[in-house]
């Protein structure tokens, strides 16, 4: 593709990032035909292809700049088109920054920002999340049909009595909207760590920042990085020997904190060691002990798109699981997001729901017992449309 962006844009690393993946891509469309928004609204400007030209022209000074982040706001960031470019086009990559860039050009209207400001503010603290679902719980008699579902139960994690001999050690995060939903994840991940011989310690860290991040609140997004950076660079740097992480929305997101702090010379050499020893739970999985029993019971896996696109991870779980005594059921459409996507289940309810509707067809078709995930935003998401229970697939071990 010929580019010719501003070359005042383009003497930045950001300028010269976005023109090369432009430079990249070929036109083939090839990834329209993976990328979930597409096949929905069948809008060209709601696939990759066309939302790299509305990023293109928006950097060039062509476009319509509020057409433009209409069609990226729905886009999931799902990253099956990357899985599916034969030119290898980093599109995430290339998103980040249209987004970033064009946010600050373009006012959003009142709602919209006060959707936004409240989703970063509630969820990104455990305190708030916990106030929050118990307001939802306590109104939840008088909520349409639609939003009960969508209400947690309250669960309390009990504590791990594995008793942990020559351990080795690793660190996990508490998590924003997992330790106010499902703490029972961690625990879990605990225990079955444990019988390992690998010592997981939870810290006090709250949200990794992907949220804000994806909100377009790159300053609050910086900062949740610089704190957590200060939480556990010197814990890493002293014994434990990875950031273990149990969500893969979250893993994924640390992996890339170099890329996103590589503009703060203070920290940019820290979040990159940040990124390298971090590991998705999956990761750790052929480490782990596991417990074998016939356990008479038929799941479905559906692997969260930042497990199989954004970390390129695939058949990690389902082998566990397998060794676990499981039978794996066949699940059609598994390359597609379930569209929980973070927060955008929330701010664009009529496509996540139309996503979620044909992921619960493809998972309920061969009649699982269970469903498992691997993503906190997908489980929830999973569990509003389907009676079938929808679990952690570390909390199937246990």
């Amino acid at each position: 593709m010929q580019t010719s962006l501003p070359v005042e844009f383009l003497k930045t690393t950001e300028g010269q990032h976005a023109d090369e993946i432009l430079r990249k891509c070929v036109h083939c469309g090839l990834c329209n035909a993976t990328c979930p928004t597409y096949q929905l609204t069948g809008n060209e400007l709601d696939s990759p292809r066309g939302r790299i030209y509305l990023i293109k022209n928006h950097f060039e000074k062509t476009g319509n700049n509020g057409t433009v982040l209409k069609h990226l706001d729905r886009c999931l960031t799902c990253l099956s088109c990357e899985t599916t470019c034969p030119s290898g086009v980093k599109f995430g990559d290339l998103l980040d920054i249209g987004r970033k860039h064009i946010g600050k050009s373009i006012d959003r209207s009142v709602t919209s920002r006060i959707k936004r400001f409240l989703i970063a503010w509630i969820f990104s603290k455990p305190a708030r999340s916990d106030l929050f679902f118990a307001l939802a719980r306590f109104v939840k008699p008088a909520l349409p049909v639609k939003l009960v579902k969508k209400v947690p139960p309250l669960i309390r994690a009990t504590e791990t009595k594995v008793v942990i001999q020559g351990a080795r050690k690793m660190l996990t995060i508490q998590g924003c909207v997992q330790s106010s939903t499902a703490p029972q994840i961690n625990a879990a991940a605990i225990e079955v760590l444990g019988w390992s011989r690998i010592q997981l310690e939870e810290s006090n860290s709250d949200c990794c920042g992907a949220l804000a991040f994806h909100l377009t609140d790159i300053k609050k997004a910086e900062k949740t990085i610089r704190d957590n950076i200060d939480d556990w660079y010197e814990k890493l740097k002293s014994g434990h020997e990875y950031l273990v992480i149990t969500s893969t929305g979250c893993s994924s997101f640390i992996k890339q904190y170099g890329n996103v702090m590589q503009a703060d010379p203070d920290y940019v050499k820290r979040a990159a060691f940040i990124a390298s020893r971090c590991r998705d739970l999956s990761e750790i999985g052929p480490e782990l002990r596991i417990k074998l029993a016939n356990r008479n019971c038929a799941v479905a896996f559906h692997s969260p798109c930042s497990l199989q696109h954004g970390q390129k991870i695939l058949g990690a779980v389902e082998a566990r699981l397998l060794e676990a005594g499981y039978e794996l059921v066949p699940t059609k459409n598994q390359h597609l997001c379930c569209g929980s996507a973070g927060s955008y289940s929330l701010l664009e309810k009529d496509l996540a729901t139309q996503l979620l509707q044909n992921k619960i067809t493809c998972l309920e078709q061969a009649q699982p017992d269970v469903i498992a995930t691997a993503n906190i935003g997908c489980l929830m998401h999973l569990q509003s449309g389907t009676d079938i229970p929808v679990k952690h697939w570390i909390e199937l071990l246990v």
